[in-house]
């Protein structure tokens, strides 16, 4: 992506012929691995002839003429936004919401809405509105989710970079199982209005790219606040382009196996990928040393309780409930029941949880984990069991992405490791609240130790 913005800026590249190069892409390759949901070229062909004349004119803007497609959570004005959920297949959204606006000003021509299930709910993409989101190492496994189209997109090279939202994990675990660098950045660093509330903090846009310096420039363009952010941030002193260049100093790095949810065990893929992580940190100056993890299983039950209430703020009649997803209806179910006490007794808790472990991991400048406790599920995994089961599952794959959410710190996932079967296995970093900036520097450093960008999938 970095790329192309600077050959689109020197000429050498036509943004109207790149759009149409993704355009194709997306149009042959996108139902193979399940990518979007909307594919829009008349509206792309009209944005990338106005980057044209902007080129031309000499404006210089981060993304100009650089096709990016819009998760389809958010709202693109003119676009169908479907939520990922059936109900809502009709619905065009009125107006840009603060990320797509953000997009839109970079220059960026917006071409498409990536897939994601119903309502972001998920860890995987299967939904009822367009195929299954694949990761393209292996067409038989999940893309997950609840990015799954973004980073199958970006994986199969139907996109550059591609926007993405994490809420539990939805933006590291798609780039962890399609070989891909993602970043859930600070709660506060991007704006999530003015559509859509930012109550709890959970939830917060990011990047999903092939390298860091991709990744850290889409984050320049997304990152900013805006009247009414319930979270905000300053805006930092230099651009996260610099720090993808930017060699980081020696760093005190924790890294645990432990995670907080009872009975998930941890594949000896994952745990392979995070010892290979370790030894490679070492081998690059940096001291590692191992932890306890500070949170534990009452911050994910605490944690279940925001996410049953979260699954209602969709606006679902009573008359239409019955035509939801299944797992759909079984997490509103129980975010009906639960009381305005319970919901504040969660919200307190998980600061509590939150203010002990920003604590106690204070010394270290990050936290070395597995993204996941699996390698990549199988398609219809998750739903081959009944609802209840099935979160059951997903929970035991995801057991380290969400307390992050919960405290709000920065965390990347990175493409180190491949297994024998050729499958990508995620490692996680976090970090210190508002510095993204320190694990561009410190994933910069291990790409470039391990270049990563050059596999190429099977669908390619």
């Amino acid at each position: 992506m970095t790329e192309l913005a600077a050959r689109i800026r020197t000429r050498d590249l036509s943004p109207v012929e790149v759009t149409e190069h993704y355009l194709r892409r997306a149009t042959d390759r996108g139902d193979q691995v399940g990518a979007f949901f909307t594919i829009a070229a008349d509206q792309a062909l009209d944005q990338a002839r106005e980057a044209e004349k902007a080129v031309g004119a000499g404006e210089d803007k981060p993304l100009l003429g650089v096709p990016i497609p819009v998760k389809d959570l958010n709202f693109v004005a003119g676009l169908p936004i479907t939520l990922g959920s059936a109900l809502f297949k009709d619905f065009i959204a009125p107006q840009d919401d603060h990320v797509a606006m953000a997009i839109r000003a970079s220059g960026a021509v917006i071409y498409g809405k990536t897939a994601t299930p119903e309502f972001g709910l998920p860890c995987y993409t299967e939904t009822d509105v367009g195929a299954p989101a694949r990761t393209p190492w292996d067409l038989t496994r999940s893309a997950g989710g609840s990015s799954g189209g973004a980073a199958a997109a970006v994986a199969a090279g139907l996109a550059p970079a591609a926007q993405g939202s994490d809420g539990g994990g939805s933006i590291r675990i798609p780039a962890s199982v399609c070989g891909l660098f993602g970043i859930k950045p600070t709660r506060g660093r991007v704006s999530e209005g003015p559509l859509l509330p930012d109550l709890a903090g959970l939830s917060v846009s990011g990047p999903i790219a092939r390298t860091v310096a991709d990744a850290a420039l889409l984050l320049d363009v997304l990152a900013g606040n805006h009247p009414g952010d319930m979270y905000t941030l300053p805006k930092p002193d230099r651009p996260f382009l610099i720090h993808a260049s930017t060699e980081p100093p020696r760093l005190r790095i924790a890294r645990t196996l432990d995670h907080a949810v009872e009975g998930a065990d941890v594949h000896p893929d994952c745990v392979r990928a995070y010892e290979d992580a370790s030894a490679l940190l070492a081998e690059l100056g940096h001291d590692v040393e191992d932890v306890a993890s500070p949170f534990d299983s009452g911050t994910v039950r605490h944690f279940e309780t925001l996410w049953y209430a979260m699954a209602m703020l969709a606006p679902v009649d009573a008359s239409s409930e019955p035509r939801l997803r299944p797992l759909t209806r079984y997490l509103r179910e129980r975010g009906a029941a639960i009381s305005a006490a319970q919901l504040m007794e969660a919200q307190a808790a998980l600061q509590s949880a939150t203010r002990t472990a920003l604590t106690a991991l204070s010394g270290y400048d990050a936290i070395l984990t597995p993204t996941l406790a699996q390698p990549p599920a199988k398609v219809g995994w998750f739903e081959e069991v009944d609802p209840a089961e099935n979160f059951e599952r997903q929970k035991a794959f995801t057991p380290y992405t969400a307390v992050y959410n919960v405290s709000g710190q920065p965390a990347v996932s990175v493409p180190l490791y491949w297994n024998p079967a050729g499958l990508p296995i995620g490692v996680m970093l976090a970090g210190r609240m508002g510095e993204e900036a320190t694990l561009i520097e410190l994933a910069a450093q291990l790409e470039r130790a391990r270049p990563w960008r050059d596999r190429h999938p099977p669908v390619w």
